[in-house]
């Protein structure tokens, strides 16, 4: 089942795109290894659940995943060859916002090298550009 919120005030929002790095939420926080978006783009809640499952079944009930984005935004689309008018849309599908630098998953409790082959299985699954990152040791 892709991931939606349980409930919104408004059905529908507006498309806006702001091209930007992420200055919240781009760094390894509850893990020891994270997965690292390089470009901003709507990431699809199947494509959250694909990499989920990709990661556990790898894992196999070892160590911890975080997923650190959630799909609240509502993507609506118009059947093809449809006239113009008649309205917005009905929701296609949800989406997370990530921006340039967002983290998407963690794992916490694995080797290095675990992790490295698990995200390498998420990030085939990924629409963008990634990155394997490790904790940084605040001093």
């Amino acid at each position: 089942m892709a991931l939606m919120p349980k409930r919104v005030k408004f059905r529908k929002e507006f498309r806006r795109v702001r091209d930007r790095k992420a200055t919240k939420g781009n760094y390894v926080a509850y893990g020891d290894y994270g997965l690292q978006a390089l470009d901003g783009l709507w990431l699809p809640g199947k494509v959250i659940e694909a990499g989920r499952v990709a990661c556990q079944h790898f894992l196999k009930r070892e160590g911890k995943l975080f997923i650190r984005v959630f799909p609240d935004k509502p993507i609506s689309k118009k059947p093809l060859e449809t006239r113009m008018g008649t309205g917005k849309a009905d929701v296609d599908y949800w989406a997370a916002r990530v921006k340039a630098g967002t983290m998407l998953f963690e794992i916490a409790g694995v080797s290095e090298a675990t992790a490295r082959s698990a995200f390498a299985r998420v990030a085939n699954k990924m629409p963008c550009r990634t990155r394997m990152v490790t904790r940084r040791i605040a001093v």
